[in-house]
């Protein structure tokens, strides 16, 4: 069977999931530069990274979300909301309520990073919103594994 073009339909889509593929590895790596940075800040010891480190967790978390949903080819919204974000995985995925504590991130996204709003992180939530963002790290790509795509 041949498209429009002349290409084989099959070689399009493997070129069009091979495409896919290099995107959510693209996902993967900025949310792992996050959760580096984020590691990174917590060893600083200054009170004024801690809000900095928590959004960087935030971040990540947000980032493997979306990594997952462009593998699965599932469009979403221009949003840090990670509920948002985690329902639309759950409805291909299953190992969603492991991470259900990841929506506590969703605050880290905007009010720690501008003026005006009364919100900083201590080192005990940054150090916990780390933690949050490293168990999302473990689940996505254990589920991305899972289901065929080689990270490394």
């Amino acid at each position: 069977m041949r498209d429009l073009h002349g290409w084989k339909v099959k070689h399009c889509m493997s070129e069009i999931d091979d495409r896919i593929r290099q995107k959510v590895r693209e996902w993967v790596s900025y949310a792992d530069d996050d959760l580096e940075f984020a590691y990174h800040g917590l060893k600083l010891q200054t009170g004024k990274t801690y809000k900095i480190v928590a959004f960087h967790a935030q971040q990540s978390t947000e980032k493997y979300l979306k990594a997952y949903l462009v593998y699965r080819k599932i469009d979403f919204p221009y949003t840090h909301n990670i509920a948002k974000i985690l329902a639309l995985c759950e409805e291909t995925a299953e190992w969603t309520k492991e991470i259900e504590d990841a929506k506590s991130l969703t605050p880290y996204a905007s009010t720690l990073r501008y003026p005006g709003v009364d919100m900083n992180a201590t080192k005990e939530e940054a150090t916990h919103a780390v933690e949050i963002a490293d168990h999302v790290r473990e689940v996505v790509r254990n589920a991305l594994i899972a289901e065929g795509l080689k990270l490394e």
